[in-house]
């Protein structure tokens, strides 16, 4: 199973911010949206960074003033990404082995979509079990 197919159940909406943006704005967005991450763009939807519940609380962690600077001084820059073609076994190693849970999805330098740990268990819990299914019923027929 690809990525593809995990955009295609989930859909392909991203929520993005300008790296202008103020954090305590971002915090806003992360609640409202209940979302763990949001990626930074530029007005090419081309992805400068990356912002995760885990950068607000290390910037929180300098004291409350952090809040009211830029987003962009708190994103994570060098930001992984997948393709849609890549599977869910290759996803689950770059989350697990960069130790985060949201994985931009890139089509030609631009921001395609986004897949957490959550989609990618998910998708691996479902293609697990319909191979079990599978086995049960060629052993049920032999």
């Amino acid at each position: 199973m690809t990525v593809a197919a995990i955009l295609s159940n989930k859909g392909r909406d991203v929520i993005t911010v300008s790296p202008d943006l103020s954090i305590a704005e971002v915090v806003r967005i992360l609640a409202e949206r209940r979302i763990g991450a949001i990626v930074v763009t530029d007005g090419a939807n081309h992805i400068l960074g990356i912002v995760s519940e885990r950068d607000v609380v290390r910037a929180l962690a300098r004291g409350a003033d952090a809040l009211n600077g830029p987003v962009s001084s708190i994103m994570t820059a060098k930001v992984v990404t997948c393709t849609d073609r890549n599977t869910i076994n290759e996803v689950m190693t770059r989350m697990t082995e960069g130790r985060f849970r949201h994985l931009p999805v890139v089509e030609d330098d631009q921001l395609a979509g986004i897949v957490s740990i959550g989609d990618v268990v998910k998708a691996r819990i479902e293609q697990v079990e319909r191979e079990a299914d599978e086995m049960r019923a060629y052993i049920a027929t032999a």
